[in-house]
């Protein structure tokens, strides 16, 4: 969800990464540069530096295991998406990967943590914003807080009830910061929105996310129709929305009507092609490291445990018709891509937007392509979430 400016960014669309997590490593290139004009020039082991391009006279090489060795290339944001655009990824190009703690050092984790919620509220006048015409209810479901937010009659989908997980990289944008956001996702999607604040790392690893989420969904089942709930989530909220199928399932609740991932993460394992292929690419996440965050969450469980990689388990049983969202330059598009099209072959009807050089979480909100993703989404939710 949002970032920079919360209400000016959101009140027109789209849902701003700035607020995601953040990871950074390698993965085979040796480094990263960004030109005065935004061009990103990825270089590969043995190139060289030339005011402040990356040049090579390596021809393209394959290893014995079919490792693909590429020149340095200088890649820029294409003519193909709209000038507002552009101008994001050239300022995120420009913007370093946030270095994570050590796993094991929760005091440290619990800084950088509140350093960064510090930096957001900040941004939104302290989090104590109500939208005109909302109300906002704070409820308490077993360990989690939640809030219960209704929009005024002018949102659309008056009176269905979602439940919202937001994102974070599983640390990050709880408390106050998930009250303000999930008021601007029922601006957009409308809807009552149930936007639980589960527990997170350090103090609270896997399965305490998770289990909050199920608390609060079972809740709702005993308020509602289970067909007509919606369930989203975005980045590890979309993780924690997808784990929560199967943890639902297994717990003999019903599941929802409705499923809405935005640039999900559903293989904790790493082994995603775009991993690789959009090293840099995007603008947020940079790269992918596995012992940070995802250790953090984990505890030390096994990662391919279908309530940590939710692309692991059984997707024949407990998933309903599943609206899934991300972008060519998203780290996770290999992911979003490999669970809709094992979604498709488990027989589960399941829908896939793919925004045109879109980095994780889209462009910030203010741009053409975050206003057409976001109707698309309402175009979908108009016809399935009955």
């Amino acid at each position: 969800m949002a970032s920079g400016d919360v209400m000016k960014g959101q009140q027109s669309g789209g849902d701003d990464p700035a607020l995601a997590m953040s990871r950074r490593g390698m993965l085979g290139l040796s480094a990263a540069f960004v030109g005065a004009a935004g061009t990103l020039s990825i270089t590969a082991e043995g190139a060289t530096i030339v005011e402040g391009h990356a040049t090579t006279d390596a021809a393209v090489t394959t290893a014995a295991d079919g490792a693909v060795h590429l020149p340095a290339r200088n890649i820029e944001p294409p003519l193909s998406i709209s000038e507002a655009a552009r101008a994001y990824l050239r300022k995120g190009a420009s913007t370093p990967a946030e270095p994570s703690p050590p796993v094991n050092d929760a005091a440290a984790w619990r800084k950088k943590i509140a350093d960064h919620d510090a930096r957001m509220l900040r941004m939104m006048n302290g989090g104590d914003l109500v939208l005109p015409g909302f109300t906002v209810e704070d409820r308490m479901v077993g360990g989690a807080k939640v809030y219960v937010i209704t929009p005024p009659a002018s949102a659309p989908n008056q009176g269905k009830p979602h439940l919202s997980i937001h994102g974070g990289g599983w640390t990050s944008l709880g408390g106050k910061i998930n009250r303000v956001l999930a008021q601007v996702q029922a601006q957009q999607y409308g809807g009552i929105i149930y936007a639980v604040d589960y527990r997170m790392p350090p103090d609270h690893p896997f399965p305490v996310p998770l289990d909050d989420c199920l608390a609060v969904y079972r809740d709702m089942t005993k308020r509602y129709r289970p067909e007509k709930i919606l369930v989203s989530g975005g980045s590890a909220g979309a993780n924690l929305a997808a784990a929560l199928m199967h943890k639902a399932r297994d717990a003999g609740l019903p599941q929802p009507g409705a499923l809405l991932l935005d640039t999900p993460v559903v293989d904790l394992t790493g082994t995603s092609d775009s991993l690789q292929t959009n090293q840099y690419l995007d603008t947020l996440l940079k790269v992918w490291r596995q012992d940070a965050n995802v250790a953090l969450y984990a505890g030390g469980a096994d990662l391919a445990n279908p309530y940590l990689s939710p692309l692991m388990g059984d997707l024949s049983r407990g998933f309903p018709l599943t609206y899934l969202r991300t972008g060519t330059r998203d780290l996770f598009l290999s992911d979003t891509v490999r669970f809709h099209a094992a979604l498709r072959k488990a027989g589960v009807d399941a829908d896939l937007y793919v925004g045109e050089a879109m980095p994780h979480g889209g462009f910030g909100g203010r741009t053409p392509e975050d206003r057409d993703a976001v109707a698309d989404a309402l175009r979908w939710l108009a016809r399935h979430w009955t």
